[in-house]
Parts: structure tokens; sequence; C-alpha cells
């Protein structure tokens, strides 16, 4: 896969400079008929989203419900009181309205919308969905986001995606809103286990920033009237050496990147979680995790594709290269 992806890598970094080029600032204007034809052309492959898809683990959409449309583990979305109780979660949302399926306030269908901080926790099944590795973990988050943090949410920290497992303590990987800086600041981290890269157990806020496993967006572009990509990259997770990278893009572009830390995550993954929603206050959508960290060109493919998730899942899609097809199945095939 790497070895075809390494060999049509310079045709795609100009395919995609075109998607960039020829769009204005829709979707559908994004990803128009020329530019797609343009990329299979300049690619030479059938298919140049394969090797995406191929390691792609998990996709919800919230289009047809809450469970994920591809899981390769457990599809459904959970919820519990609090998250000393994921364990005991149950499928579904909360009751009432603090969190919900709202239909038409997708990038094309239906998103999750939060409407305040609260205590009762969303979240997906870790295990095979997030494919935790006991060494040298590697992977990719993508999602989108549309909200105005400085005023949409409450005081405190907000983590809108997060990895986690037994304890906190354990180690997570997460993106968060800051909570005391105007504008809020936005960041991706991965916090290890504790007794490996904070043994002094020193606050979040006491350590420099310079010295936090993170990178940091002190002017995010968030707003409530578009949606904003996010996507996080992690490589090299539990070596046991300070090699560990992570990398953050905004909307197909990369924003930073950290690395030199131990990033050993000591998890039960039968205990790890893919949360939602952490204090967030806001419309969360297509979310996808992938088993390697992306590369750039890959994550500008991902941020242009016209129809979303839809042209990683089904081969029901306006470009041409993938056709009217099926469904994608668990083992990355098209039935």
């Amino acid at each position: 896969m790497d070895i075809w992806f390494s060999s049509i890598r310079p045709v795609l970094t100009m395919a995609c400079a075109a998607l960039v080029i020829t769009g204005c600032s829709s979707p559908q204007q994004l990803g128009s008929r020329n530019s797609e034809n343009a990329l299979r052309r300049a690619a030479g492959s059938p298919d140049p989203l394969k090797a995406i898809r191929e390691s792609m683990t998990f996709a919800t959409t919230f289009d047809a419900g809450l469970d994920a449309e591809f899981a390769k583990g457990d599809a459904k979305l959970y919820h519990a009181p609090d998250s000393k109780s994921r364990m005991a979660g149950v499928p579904g949302l909360p009751e009432g309205e603090l969190v919900k399926r709202t239909e038409g306030a997708g990038r094309f269908g239906a998103a999750l919308e939060f409407t305040q901080k609260m205590k009762p926790v969303v979240f997906y099944q870790g295990a095979t969905n997030i494919n935790y590795a006991a060494k040298d973990w590697n992977g990719t988050a993508s999602f989108w986001m549309r909200l105005d943090p400085d005023k949409d949410l409450a005081p405190g920290y907000c983590d809108p995606v997060q990895y986690v497992a037994q304890t906190w303590t354990d180690g997570a990987m997460f993106v968060e809103f800051s909570k005391d800086e105007t504008p809020r600041h936005f960041r991706y981290a991965i916090m290890g286990n504790h007794k490996i890269w904070n043994p002094d157990n020193k606050k979040w806020e006491e350590i420099p920033v310079a010295d936090r496993p993170m990178v940091q967006v002190e002017k995010p572009p968030f707003n409530r009237e578009k949606w904003t990509h996010v996507v996080f990259t992690f490589s090299h997770a539990n070596t046991g050496r300070k090699d560990g990278i992570g990398k953050l893009y905004l909307d197909g572009e990369l924003r930073g990147t950290f690395t030199g830390f131990n990033n050993t995550l000591n998890w039960n993954p039968e205990r790890s979680v893919l949360n939602l929603g952490l204090a967030y206050v806001g419309f969360l959508d297509e979310v996808s995790l992938f088993d390697r960290a992306l590369t750039a060109q890959e994550v500008q493919m991902l941020h242009h594709l016209p129809d979303g998730l839809n042209d990683l899942l089904y081969r029901q899609s306006p470009l041409p290269f993938i056709g009217p097809r099926k469904w994608l199945t668990k083992d990355n095939t098209f039935k």
C-alpha cells in the first residue's frame, strides 16, 4: 500500500492543489467533476482513495442513525452517567436533549448536536475501532466541528474527541479547548502514562507549554457558520522510547507537530473508548479513524472529498473512479 501511494504522491499533490484552485467555498464546488477526472488521470489508478480506505477502521456520519456505518469492532454508540461508569454504558443517547442527533444540521445530512455541558458521557467502544497496539501504535482521527468556542462553550476545559481507557493516569489522547484564554486555544495532546511523562504529577496548566506533549493553535478557525475539519495523527506510541510524533491539521493544513516524548499508554484495549463531546457545546459530524498516520497529501484528499465520508463508505458516489456500486464491509471490500 505504502509503495503504491509513494509512487503516485507527486501527482496526487498536484491533483489536490487543483482541487483547491478549482473549488470555491462549498464541498460541491471543491469536488467538481473536472477536478475529480483530473485526479483520476493524474494518479494513474482506478481508485486513488484505495490506500486511505484500506486503512480505515471506523466511520460514522450520523446520517442513518447513531450507529457507525463502518466499524472493525462494535458499531453502537453508548452513553453512561459519567466517565467512571463507562463499563456499564448502554446503547443510545442520554435522556432529554443534552445531546441529540439533528437532521439537516450536518455537513450533508444529520449531525450530533451537544446542547450544553453535561455529566453523562457519549462514546463508541475502542478496541479494534481505534486499533490500539501495545507496541508501536500509529493512527489517525478525522472529524468536523461547528461552533464558536468563545460564545458556546461553558467555562473549563472541553475535549470534543478523546481516546481513553481505564483511567486518565494510564494515558489519554485528545483534542481540547483551553479554559482561560480568550480566544480559547485549541490543542491536540498525547498524555502518556503519568508515571513516565509526568512523574511529579503536576497539573496540566502548571507545565510550561513547550514541555507539554501537544500542538497548540492560539487562534483556531472555528465558527458557527462553517464546518472546520480536524485531523490528528500519531506515530510510535508505545515504543518505550522518546520517539513519539503527533501532528494536527485544520482544514487540511498542518498546524503543528510535537515529538521527543515517550508516548506510552498502558491500556487494556477492551476498556478503551472513543469519547465524544466531553464538556462540548456545538455540532460534531463525520468521525473516522485509521490504522496509520495519514500523509499530508492524504489529509488534503480527505478534506476535499465532495461527498465527505460517503466517498469512502459507499460505491455510490459522484467520484468517477468509484462509480455506482455497494457498501464497504468490515474487511474493507465492497459487496
